[in-house]
């Protein structure tokens, strides 16, 4: 009966000693029409210079994080790859992004949705047609053929005027025979 009754209180003993807390809930994510105005630029696709049929990159964007990211890996026929990590900061009330490629440091982008179109400028040192320092604005546009064209401008005037750098056209992958 002793033992019965040590038993007894080694188990009260036991269930009164503190539970770990449960592990906390996941985030809830990042839903709604801001988190996903830069959704019509996901996908696989093949990349083309404006009014040709001049191939020259693949690229691969997916929506990351519980829909808080939209991550591109650019990845062009001729030359080194990189890629731009994509988010709505919802403090500011607008996108960034950082592209990270062959050239040394990150550039910054910032920007948001104007009329369907996602526009994002930003500092890009060398980037001008002459290889000068100045701003570079890119207008991503969803087509209606279901096609994405970016357009790329530069500023060498602080945003005063803007001239074309680059002209792309994002169309669906298609496998190769």
């Amino acid at each position: 009966m002793i033992a019965t009754f040590a038993s007894f209180l080694i188990l009260q003993a036991a269930s009164a000693q503190p539970q770990p807390a449960p592990p906390p809930s996941p985030p809830n994510g990042c839903t709604g029409e801001h988190y996903d105005e830069f959704d019509f630029w996901l996908g696989e696709w093949d990349v083309y210079r404006a009014g040709t049929e001049t191939l020259v990159a693949h690229s691969l964007i997916k929506k990351l994080y519980a829909g808080c990211a939209v991550r591109e890996n650019w990845m062009p026929l001729k030359g080194a790859g990189g890629g731009s990590l994509n988010g709505y900061d919802p403090q500011s009330g607008g996108w960034k992004q950082t592209w990270i490629g062959s050239s040394p440091g990150p550039v910054y982008f910032t920007g948001g949705a104007t009329d369907g179109k996602m526009v994002l400028t930003g500092r890009w040192k060398g980037s001008g047609p002459k290889g000068e320092d100045g701003l570079t604005r890119m207008t991503y546009s969803k087509l209606p053929d279901g096609a994405v064209r970016q357009h790329g401008e530069f500023s060498a005037d602080h945003g005063l005027t803007w001239q074309t750098t680059f002209d792309l056209i994002y169309r669906p992958h298609k496998e190769g025979p």
